[in-house]
């Protein structure tokens, strides 16, 4: 199929099927892991927030009127930093949890120390 090249000025010419696959480097696991990506940008406690401050809008911010859904906020988040401290801790001393599904660098590099690549 050929496209007219005056349609794509600026652009690539598209691809043809399959694309030829080249190795650049060996395709093998390296030794250790860095911790570059180990920062995470969830938020906590979402929905108990979102509760509370529609509960001070409608109470006109009375603190008063909003105690039950205030107590729920804020242990929603004890819990959350309870469970997030024993998770770094873990992930500093580089403790394998059975079952974890997100590991720190320090938890991936004992794993692989443990069962190193094979070549």
């Amino acid at each position: 199929m050929r496209v007219n090249p005056i349609l794509f000025k600026n652009a690539r010419r598209p691809q043809k099927e399959p694309v030829p696959f080249q190795m650049l480097l060996p395709l093998e696991l390296k030794k250790t892991v860095s911790g570059k990506g180990d920062k995470s940008n969830e938020a906590a406690c979402m929905q108990e927030m979102a509760v509370m401050f529609a509960c001070f809008k409608k109470a006109d911010f009375e603190q008063q009127e909003c105690m039950k859904e205030i107590s729920a906020f804020q242990g929603c988040y004890k819990d959350y930093a309870k469970k997030m401290s024993t998770q770094r801790e873990q992930g500093r001393k580089g403790i394998l949890v059975p079952g974890e599904k997100n590991l720190t660098h320090k938890q991936m590099n004992q794993l692989l120390k443990n069962f190193p690549p094979m070549k």
